[in-house]
């Protein structure tokens, strides 16, 4: 991993290896996957969003109007996985994760996700 200034972000390859890790980890959990994601490090923040990657049965209470069951759902589950989430960003940017929120919106539908880093040590 490559050595950056606490203002910079870090290379490509680390913000790749973030979007490539959450898409396969809900892939993993939820059995389907984002369509595409991107993700973002500023200062002791990762960001990342991802797009798609509603099931079928999501899909169909959203058609229904029941977009907060979905979405509380979602939530709910996140707590539950947050743990592996938040050792495999740890293990990305070398730094530990101290919290960590989610959020779905469904027009278009987006999920956000959110890091707060342990600060670095400073020199």
């Amino acid at each position: 991993m490559t050595t950056e200034h606490h203002d910079r972000e870090p290379s490509g390859s680390v913000r790749t290896a973030l979007a490539n890790a959450l898409v396969a980890t809900m892939k993993e959990y939820y059995g389907k996957g984002p369509t595409g994601a991107k993700a973002w490090i500023l200062d002791d923040y990762v960001f990342i969003a991802m797009e798609g990657g509603l099931t079928r049965n999501e899909e169909t209470l959203i058609e229904d109007g029941k977009e907060e069951v979905v979405r509380s759902y979602r939530l709910a589950f996140q707590e539950a996985v947050r743990e592996p989430i938040m050792t495999k960003v740890a293990e990305i940017v070398g730094r530990r994760v101290l919290t960590y929120h989610s959020q779905i919106v469904f027009h278009p539908a987006r999920a956000f996700e959110i890091f707060v880093l342990e600060p670095r040590a400073r020199s």
